[in-house]
């Protein structure tokens, strides 16, 4: 029944996804199979470069996301015209949200997790689509995202190299060190797109400033990065 109501809209070049449609037992374990493997490949990818989100995590989504599918499509069968088949899924999509946020860790001037929750809401996302059956989408997918995230951060190095803007994250002594850092700058015609200063919060400490701006072009950005150091009262100058 679902494979003739998606036949007449799709032709010969959905033959296959319909392959994977059909509701039986066959393709129920396909599916789950799938899903698993679909979920392993990812999570070994993330776990290889010691990030969040590995294995056993996505392996865990994608199921579910897949098991989420397979009982919308067994209601629609047994309950025809009854069940909306997307609203579950619609909300596993907005739920896998709050999971993918606990990844997401705030660790000073930096910010990490945020592509191992986006890896999470998108393994949720391919358990969707095997759990349905779109198999042939959830592979050729799979096999795009982890092509992009290999090769992009190539791409980016190639870009910003070439970039004159940099994200500095500075520690000084005193207030009087930010003002110096900020006319600094200005003098050397940067142009300040967010200057944030943290006052330090107990004694001891230093104040941190965080930084974006764009040096004027024929600047050297290593010579200027350690221009920046020099001034008196400045304990380090990293760029972010």
């Amino acid at each position: 029944m679902l494979r003739n109501r998606f036949a007449g809209g799709c032709g010969e070049i959905c033959m296959f996804t319909h392959w994977f449609s059909d509701w039986t037992w066959s393709n129920i374990v396909i599916r789950i199979v799938v899903s698993l493997l679909l979920g392993t490949v990812i999570g070994i990818d993330r776990g290889a470069k010691r990030r969040g989100g590995g294995a056993r995590t996505t392996i865990t989504v994608c199921l579910g996301a897949a098991m989420i599918m397979l009982l919308e499509q067994y209601l629609e069968a047994l309950y025809p015209g009854r069940i909306d088949i997307s609203r579950i899924a619609a909300q596993v999509v907005s739920g896998v949200g709050f999971l993918g946020a606990g990844s997401i860790l705030v660790s000073g001037h930096q910010i990490k997790g945020l592509t191992s929750a986006a890896s999470i809401w998108t393994c949720a996302c391919i358990g969707l689509a095997v759990g349905i059956g779109f198999i042939d989408g959830a592979v050729i997918l799979t096999v795009v995202w982890l092509a992009g995230l290999h090769f992009v951060p190539y791409i980016e190095s190639r870009i910003y190299k070439h970039s004159r803007y940099m994200t500095l994250y500075m520690e000084a002594v005193s207030g009087r060190e930010i003002t110096l850092v900020s006319r600094k700058l200005k003098e050397d015609h940067c142009f300040i797109d967010t200057f944030v200063v943290d006052k330090p919060k107990a004694k001891g400490q230093y104040y941190q400033i965080m930084t974006t701006f764009r040096i004027p072009r024929g600047v050297n950005k290593e010579a200027y990065l350690h221009t920046l150091q020099e001034i008196t009262g400045v304990e380090m100058v990293n760029e972010v």
